[in-house]
């Protein structure tokens, strides 16, 4: 029988505004499930995400969810 895995999340909050960032800036806040400044997402801590997340890490606040 297989261990049941937990999979751990992280919280997003969008604290600055994606106006007039790079175009791949703009993808990732998108690709994360924000829309609007103060908007958040809770998504899984996966290696794809945690790319997004480094690459916008000026924008957002993270918290960790478990």
């Amino acid at each position: 029988m297989a261990k049941k895995q937990t999979s751990k999340q992280v919280k997003l909050t969008l604290v600055k505004s994606a106006a007039g960032r790079l175009k791949a800036h703009r993808d990732c806040v998108r690709g994360l499930g924000l829309r609007k400044t103060g908007s958040s997402s809770v998504v899984l801590d996966t290696p794809e995400n945690r790319g997004m997340i480094n690459k916008i890490a000026y924008m957002l606040l993270v918290e960790e969810v478990s």
